[in-house]
Parts: C-alpha cells; sequence; structure tokens
C-alpha cells in the first residue's frame, strides 16, 4: 500500500467534501484522462483507473466511513482498479452514470461512448502538408484540396446492407454491444463487461452484405476539402481538421485531417516569432544628412519614416504593431517589424567623387573615434539581447 496515493488527493478534493463535490472532481479527472483521448498513453490510463477507485471508495457513504476510520488497511481492503484487477470496461459499466449528461459524449472524434450503447467505428485519421507564404500567415487563408479518401459508400448510404435488407440485432449480445461474463475473484464472484466479439459491440450484425462496399458502408473515393487557416500559425505546427478525414464505417465517427504547416522563405522580411526584421541598406548621404525612407510592410503597401542625420550602422527602429498577428488570441496585439539599419558603401566611385571623398576625409566630422565604436557595438549587443 505504500505506493499508493490517498484518495482524497487523488482526486483533489478535501475530506469534508460533499458527494456532489467528489462527483464533479472525478468526471474532471476521467475527462482529462479518458482512453479515447489519450490514446496508448498507459500513464494516463493509470490515472484514470486511479481516479475510479478513489470514486469507488469515497462516493460509497459504507466504504468512506471504513476508509477515513482505517484508511487502507480498513477490513476487507478495497477494490484495487489501478492495480490491473478491473478493465477499462468494468470501469464503464460500473460508474456509467457518472459519464452521462455531457461527461464524454462531447469529445468529437473518439471512438464512441461505452458501456450500456452500442459502439460507433471511427474512420482513420489523415494528413496534409500545406506550404504558406509570409502573406498567407499574416492574413489567415481557406485551402481547397482533392484528397483521396474513404467516403460513404453511394449504393448502401453507409448501412453496410444489400438494397432491400438491413441490419439485424446482434444474436449474441441482443442488440446491447457488450457482453457480461462472471469470474471468480479473490474478492468472489465478480461480473465483468466486454465488447461483444460477434458484432464488436454495434449491437447489429448484416447478414446480407453490399457488394459494394463489401459490408462496411464505406468505399475509396475523392474528396474536396476545405480547411480555414487561421492567421499566424507557423512552420511546423499541426493544425487538426476535425471531421474532415476518413468516413467511418456503418456511418460512423468520421476521422480528422492533420494539417503540418510550413513556411516559404521571403525575400523582403525574416520571421522571428511575430516579429518581422527588414534590413535597410541606407545610401550614404541619407545617413549622414537624414531624410525620409520607405520601409514595406507585409501587407505590400509603405511606410515612411523619419532618419535623424548621422544615423549609424547598427540602428534598429521599431514600427509597432505592423508584424504578424498571434494565433487565434494566443498573446496580445500583433509583433512589429524591426528595421536594422546598414550603410551601403560603394565599391567604385568617379574621379569627382574620390576628389570629394578626399576632402572629406581629414575633416574632423569624418574621424571615428573609440565613443562611436563602443556606442556602434553597444547597438549591435542591445539588439541580440532584447
Amino acid at each position: 500500500m505504500a505506493n499508493k496515493r490517498d484518495y482524497y488527493e487523488v482526486l483533489g478534493v478535501s475530506k469534508d467534501a460533499t458527494e456532489d463535490e467528489i462527483k464533479k472532481a472525478y468526471r474532471k479527472i476521467a475527462i482529462k484522462y479518458h482512453p479515447d483521448r489519450n490514446p496508448d498513453d498507459k500513464n494516463a490510463e493509470e490515472k484514470f483507473k486511479e481516479a475510479a477507485e478513489a470514486y469507488d471508495v469515497l462516493h460509497d457513504p459504507q466504504k468512506r466511513q471504513q476508509y477515513d476510520q482505517f484508511g487502507f488497511d480498513a477490513p476487507g481492503g478495497f477494490g484495487g482498479f489501478s492495480s490491473g484487477g478491473f478493465s477499462m470496461d468494468d470501469i464503464f459499466q460500473m460508474f456509467g452514470s457518472v459519464f452521462e449528461g455531457g461527461g464524454f459524449g462531447g469529445f468529437g472524434g473518439f471512438g464512441g461512448s461505452r458501456g450500456n450503447s452500442q459502439r460507433k467505428f471511427r474512420g482513420g485519421d489523415l494528413r496534409l502538408k500545406v506550404k504558406l507564404s509570409l502573406q498567407e500567415v499574416s492574413t489567415g487563408v481557406t485551402k481547397k484540396f482533392r484528397v483521396k479518401k474513404d467516403v460513404t459508400c453511394p449504393h448502401c448510404h453507409g448501412s453496410g446492407a444489400a438494397a432491400g435488407s438491413g441490419a439485424e440485432t446482434c444474436p449474441t449480445c441482443h442488440g446491447s454491444g457488450y457482453t457480461i461474463q462472471t469470474k471468480q475473484t479473490l474478492f468472489g464472484v465478480m461480473q465483468t463487461q466486454g465488447t461483444c466479439p460477434t458484432c464488436h459491440g454495434e449491437g447489429k450484425v448484416i447478414k446480407n452484405k453490399c457488394k459494394e462496399c463489401g459490408g462496411d458502408g464505406v468505399v475509396k473515393g475523392e474528396e474536396v476539402v476545405e480547411i480555414n487557416i487561421p492567421a499566424g500559425v507557423a512552420d511546423g505546427m499541426v493544425l487538426t481538421a476535425q471531421g474532415k478525414g476518413n468516413a467511418g464505417p456503418h456511418n460512423g465517427i468520421p476521422g480528422d485531417i492533420q494539417v503540418f504547416i510550413t513556411e516559404e522563405s521571403n525575400d523582403t522580411f525574416v520571421r522571428q516569432d511575430r516579429d518581422l526584421i527588414y534590413n535597410l541598406l541606407l545610401d550614404f548621404p541619407t545617413a549622414a544628412l537624414g531624410g525620409e525612407v520607405k520601409i514595406p510592410t507585409i501587407d505590400g503597401k509603405t511606410l515612411k519614416i523619419n532618419l535623424e542625420p548621422g544615423t549609424q550602422p547598427g540602428t534598429t527602429k521599431r514600427l509597432r504593431g505592423k508584424g504578424l498577428p498571434a494565433v487565434q488570441g494566443y498573446g496580445s496585439g500583433n509583433g512589429d517589424i524591426i528595421v536594422n539599419i546598414s550603410v551601403y558603401v560603394p565599391k567604385t566611385l568617379s574621379r569627382e567623387e574620390k576628389a570629394a571623398l578626399e576632402t572629406m576625409r581629414h575633416s574632423d566630422n569624418f574621424q571615428s573615434d573609440k565613443s562611436t565604436k563602443q556606442s556602434i557595438f553597444k547597438r549591435f549587443k542591445d539588439y541580440f539581447n532584447n
């Protein structure tokens, strides 16, 4: 028992919690670690069983009283869902009422309800890779794709049965979708519930199958899928288009499409999260005299900014709110355009230009000193540290 956690701690409730508070706490944890939401996740499965075990004790007044008095050493002990003595179907059967009324039915794409209702099959997921321009990232975009996928059989309309026939009640489970087995355990005779092996949980069987789909209710086909991609997505993100994947057998639950985002390189900007870096190559006269320059924006327009006389290489200007938006509100406001200023030095000069520069070479205003060099270095350092 040393490895067991206190049942109140498992559910996150106080020792004087009401029955309603215990039920709500259990439903919250069960939804979080539900096996349909965490497929093939053994850790989530154990937490799900641990919560079920805690609820089994605390929602029962007699068991709760024994636990409060004796802890895990109560006479007869307690069940032990998390020890492997019970299956998932046992838990759903025993606590089915806790999951009703919005407990798990709201999860889009889960493999159907469990316990005392018939199962619905879920279609498989698909994957798509989408390459976006920076402009599309900025505004969001709707893309259309022609996708090869499982579609509902047009001949039987997804039922899987041949024309003029239909599904019949499963003779093994009599339509319930599950079977009950009686087992002898250390705690006495226990009844366990499992998926019906004949109908696989549907509660119905098809004897006269549709020849087009072989009774599956789905066939291979193509479909034009429209996917809305929100503004602000980034390279490497994966979006889920729910219900746009393969059709589910026998009019079941459709799968999803996983959309993998990639970004095209941009000739004007370098993306840095929500900020856009623009490298401005400034001519020497404007750097020295100051003046107005035009800065491009992501929407194709330009912004005019004024530069002070004596603008140094390495100077940065930040245009607030002109960058990329946050994805679906995750973040506040747009990013910025950061203008990095470099000064262009021509490689060739005319005779007159050389003469003019030779005259300026010896002017005090054209002599660099240590403080100027340190100032330029500091601006570079400050930029990369921000």
